[in-house]
Order: structure tokens, then C-alpha cells, then sequence
């Protein structure tokens, strides 16, 4: 039984990965990764880059077909990843469409639609999609908007935003749509420093809220800080994995002794 296994009760488990593998031609990308996440848990993946971790956010969202390996949902679906003569294409699309319709994903780059406003925005998914009420939907996103400090840019189009605000447009849409988890793929990198902050407070503000989420991010103090689990990645497998205290306090590996000496030392110094 896995360290992830262990961290609290099956029946609070909200998704568990095991075994997937994702090659691109002759690279390998995923070489057996196993994940569990609880409700209410923010579980974080570090790692350099090039290790596998979108991959492994995106197999979680179901924009990326896994090779192998089994995603299981509390509540469904459960996706085996089996070759395609064992489960039809059409069953295993239908699969995927499920998974994603449990989770929202906030990306790197916000990718607005530039021709809408904010609130248009933030209603298309769960209004043109998901088929909730517009008055529902545009007073909830009215909401969001404004517990992110947003609401007076409701009528703004994205290129009227800064970059932090444009990601907190992002992380509300995301948030409109109500999904089970929360995956988000390294939603700093893009930003200016000065910005970095604004967008982390408003994940941490989620996590203590109970969110369950996956955060991809070199941010590692905001790992220390948020995260209940940390999982370090390197060459498509997970290399140690612990809380953050154990993860950064008292890594095992030497290949996580090293990554952190590289980066935690400037933090440290400050």
C-alpha cells in the first residue's frame, strides 16, 4: 500500500490513479504514476520540467488518453486504460467526456475568448454547455467575480485585464462550472512576478475553503503552504511523495535532496 493510500479513509477517497504510462513516439512520458486524492485535499506535484506532470493533470481531466493504467472516480467513471481491441473507442471517448465533466482545469495561459467580456466569459460553460439557467448562472458568476475582487470588471474584455487578473478570470470560470476537483497547471508561470501573488492567494483561499484540487507549480513555498501531499516528479515516475513537512522537511531521495537544495535555497536566504 502506497504512502497515498494510507493518508486518510477509502471512503473519503475522490479519485485515485494508478499505474498510467503515456509515451509520445519514443519518449515516455508517464512510467507507471499512481495518485490518490481525498475530498477537501489539495495534492501538489513538483518536479523539473519535461517530468510528466501536465500529462498527469491532463489524464486526470481526460484531454490526454493514457497508454495504460485506471482512473477511478468516486461516483464514476472508472476508466481502465486497456487497449482499444478490449474496450471500444466510442466507450472509452465516452469515458473521458465523464471525467471531465467531474473536474474543471485552469491552464497556464488563461485563454479568454478575446471577443467576450468577462461575465460572457465565465457563463459560456456552464450556460452553452452544461444547459443551466442564464439567470443562475450569470448571478453565481456575479459571485465569483467579486469574491476574487473582480466584480467592477464584469464588463471588461480580457485585453482591458492584467495578466493576474486575466488568471483569476480564469479561476472563476473554472469555479462556474462546479466540478468535483480542481486542476490547475502551473497558473503562475506566465505572470509577471509582481502578479504571482494575487493569483496564489486566491488558490490558497480555495484550498482552505475545502477544494479539492491538483496544483502543478514551481511555486514551492505556496506548496509548503497549501498543500496536504506533495508528490516530487522525475522522468515520467513519482520519486518520493509525503506531506509538505516531510516532503521539504526531511526529503529520502537523493534525486529530491538535490532538486531542493537547487531551489529551495534562495527562498530560504530571503
Amino acid at each position: 500500500m502506497s504512502l497515498a493510500d494510507d493518508r486518510t479513509s477509502t471512503a473519503d477517497r475522490l479519485l485515485t490513479a494508478r499505474g498510467l504510462r503515456k509515451s509520445f513516439g519514443e519518449n515516455e512520458v508517464l512510467r507507471g504514476i499512481d495518485l490518490t486524492l481525498h475530498r477537501g485535499e489539495v495534492v501538489v506535484l513538483i518536479g523539473p520540467s519535461g517530468s510528466g506532470k501536465t500529462t498527469v493533470l491532463r489524464a486526470l481531466n481526460g484531454l490526454e488518453t493514457p497508454d495504460a493504467g485506471e482512473i477511478v472516480v468516486a461516483g464514476g467513471p472508472d476508466i481502465d486504460f486497456a487497449p482499444t481491441e478490449r474496450v471500444p473507442a466510442r466507450v472509452q471517448k465516452q469515458k473521458r467526456l465523464a471525467l471531465r465533466d467531474r473536474s474543471a482545469m485552469v491552464f497556464q495561459h488563461h485563454n479568454l475568448f478575446p471577443h467576450l467580456t468577462v461575465l460572457q466569459n465565465v457563463i459560456e460553460g456552464p450556460w452553452r454547455v452544461q444547459g443551466r439557467p442564464k439567470a443562475e448562472v450569470v448571478a453565481e458568476a456575479q459571485a465569483l467575480l467579486a469574491r476574487v475582487g473582480l466584480a467592477d470588471k464584469a464588463d471588461a474584455r480580457p485585453h482591458e485585464l492584467s495578466g493576474g487578473q486575466q488568471q483569476r478570470v480564469g479561476i472563476v470560470r473554472a469555479l462556474a462550472l462546479r466540478p468535483d476537483l480542481l486542476l490547475f497547471d502551473e497558473p503562475t508561470s506566465a505572470l509577471d512576478p509582481e502578479l504571482v501573488g494575487e493569483v496564489l492567494l486566491v488558490i490558497k483561499e480555495l484550498a482552505d475553503d475545502g477544494w479539492s484540487m491538483v496544483v502543478v507549480t514551481h511555486e514551492l513555498s505556496f506548496a509548503r503552504e497549501a498543500a496536504d501531499h506533495v508528490l516530487f516528479m522525475d522522468g515520467g515516475v513519482v520519486i518520493e511523495q509525503g506531506s509538505p513537512g516531510q516532503l521539504f522537511g526531511a526529503p529520502q531521495h537523493e534525486r529530491t535532496k538535490r532538486f531542493l537544495t537547487r531551489i529551495l535555497r534562495p527562498l530560504d536566504g530571503d
